[in-house]
């Protein structure tokens, strides 16, 4: 059976099937801010995603984070492993991309368990 929750115009935020949850995109609320603190941004966000899907953190499987200045990697990498227990690191891949919006420096997709 596939559970689709919270519907936006485009998508549903989160599609779970088999104990596996699937995210959609998470972008910084306040884009005016740097790497660093989009991407502090998007990890708060997705607490409160794996909350709200009866899971945290500690179940995300993998990590799709798309940038579009890797030059400013190392900032990224520093509120990302803020974030997470580096024993729950994910599998993980950083793609660069030429836009992802006005203003939006980087745009995560995750996978997780059902906790």
């Amino acid at each position: 059976m596939i559970q689709r929750n919270e519907k936006t115009p485009i998508m549903h935020r989160t599609v779970e099937h088999n104990g596996v949850i699937h995210f959609g995109g998470v972008v910084a609320g306040d884009r005016s801010g740097s790497m660093k603190e989009q991407t502090q941004q998007i990890t708060a966000r997705l607490d409160e995603l794996l909350r709200n899907a009866g899971s945290d953190k500690s179940q995300v499987l993998s990590a799709m984070l798309y940038i579009t200045d890797m030059s400013k990697k190392d900032e990224m990498n520093e509120a990302w492993t803020a974030w997470i227990n580096d024993e729950d690191l994910p599998a993980r891949a950083t793609i660069g991309v030429a836009d992802l919006g006005p203003d939006t420096l980087i745009e995560v997709v995750i996978t997780a368990a059902k906790a």
